[in-house]
C-alpha cells in the first residue's frame, strides 16, 4: 500500500483509507475485528471514524476494543460536531462543547492522542476562530496532532486557513467531501480552494453509495443487505437513468483493460492530484481486500480524458 502526505502537511496516510462507519451500526464487535485485522494486514494506515459514527460512539468504543497495542501503527482519525444528543446541545465547534467531545473520544478510544481530529459539521453559530483557537489548545496539550474539516465550502475552507495563519493557530490539513465518479460538484469549488491553500481532500462515498462496487445492474434484482438496497432514500439519488447510462460506458472502459468498475472508482480518485486518500467503509475482510487492490491501477493521461468524456466535469465558476 502506497502512503502519501496529506495535503501540504508531514502526515503520510495509506492511499486508501478505512471508513469506519459501519463500526456499532451495521456491525458487532466479531465483524469489526475482523475488518479491522484485515485493513491493517493490507497495509491500510488511516482508520476515519466519528463521535456520531455506531448510533453515537459505538464505532469509538469498538474501535478502542479492538486496535489495542496496533493503535500506535495506525493513523487515527476522528470527528466532532455532529449532534450526540436529541435536544441540539452537545454538538458544534465551541470551545466548550471541542474540549468535552475530544475527552469523550479519546475515553471511547482508549487512547491518548487523536492523529487528525476534524470538523464535522459547519457551525453558523460559533466564529471559526473560537473552533480553531480550541483546537490549537488541544494540539498544544498533545491530544491532537493535526486538525481536518469535513461537510464544508470551499469560501468558508479559505477563510478558515486566513483566519488561523493570521491568529497564529494550526490550519486544516485535510477537508472531508462526497466525491466519486459520479459525484463530481466539489471540483467547481471545494477542490481548486483546497489546492490553493495545500489542503489535502480525504473523499467519502468514492462508490456512490455502493452504485460503482458492480454489484448492481440496471435491471436485476437489488442484492440483499447491500446499503442502496436497505436505503431507498440513496437510491433513489444515485439510480438515476443518466448515471446508468455513465455506468454501462464505464463497464465497457474497465472490460477492455480487464478491470472491474471498483478499481476504476479508485483509481480515478487517487489519479486526482488533491487527493491524499480514499475513505471507504467495510463490512467484510473481503471488502477490504477488494478495495486494497484497486490502488495498484495508475490511469494514464489518455485514459483520464477519455472518462472526462464519459462525465464530463463540472464548469468552473
Amino acid at each position: 500500500m502506497n502512503l502519501r502526505n496529506l495535503g501540504a502537511s508531514g502526515l503520510r496516510v495509506s492511499a486508501v483509507g478505512l471508513g469506519c462507519n459501519n463500526f456499532g451500526g451495521r456491525i458487532g464487535l466479531d465483524a469489526t475485528r475482523a475488518v479491522i485485522d484485515r485493513a491493517i494486514e493490507r497495509g491500510i494506515t488511516l482508520f476515519d471514524t466519528a463521535d456520531g459514527y455506531g448510533n453515537r460512539g459505538g464505532s469509538e468504543t469498538l474501535m478502542g476494543e479492538v486496535l489495542g497495542a496496533r493503535r500506535n501503527a495506525i493513523v487515527l482519525a476522528t470527528k466532532f460536531g455532529w449532534p450526540m444528543d436529541d435536544v441540539g446541545v452537545l454538538k458544534g465547534g465551541s470551545r466548550r462543547y471541542v474540549m468535552s467531545a475530544v475527552e469523550a473520544s479519546l475515553r471511547r478510544l482508549k487512547t491518548d492522542w487523536i492523529d487528525l481530529y476534524q470538523f464535522h459539521v459547519t457551525d453558523k453559530l460559533t466564529p471559526i476562530e473560537e473552533t480553531l483557537r480550541a483546537l490549537e489548545d488541544l494540539v498544544r496539550q498533545g491530544k491532537v496532532r493535526y486538525v481536518g474539516w469535513s461537510n464544508t465550502t470551499g469560501w468558508r475552507l479559505v477563510d478558515a486557513a486566513w483566519t488561523a495563519k493570521n491568529a497564529g493557530v494550526s490550519e486544516f490539513i485535510s477537508v472531508q467531501a462526497e466525491y466519486s465518479l459520479l459525484d463530481r460538484r466539489v471540483e467547481s469549488d471545494l477542490i481548486p480552494a483546497a489546492q490553493s491553500k495545500g489542503v489535502g481532500l480525504l473523499p467519502f462515498y468514492p462508490l456512490a453509495g455502493g452504485l460503482l462496487s458492480g454489484k448492481y445492474s440496471r435491471k436485476g434484482p437489488m442484492p440483499e443487505g447491500a446499503r442502496l438496497s436497505s436505503t431507498p432514500k440513496l437510491a433513489e439519488r444515485y439510480m438515476t437513468g443518466a448515471n446508468w447510462d455513465a455506468i454501462e460506458k464505464l463497464e465497457a472502459f474497465c472490460k477492455s483493460r480487464g478491470k472491474t468498475l471498483l478499481d476504476l472508482a479508485f483509481a480515478w480518485l487517487l489519479a486526482q492530484p488533491v487527493v491524499g486518500s480514499v475513505i471507504a467503509g467495510a463490512t467484510k475482510p473481503e471488502q477490504v481486500d477488494a478495495n486494497a487492490a484497486a490502488a495498484a491501477w495508475s490511469l494514464s493521461a489518455a485514459e483520464l480524458a477519455e472518462i472526462d468524456k464519459i462525465i464530463p466535469p463540472p464548469p468552473v465558476p
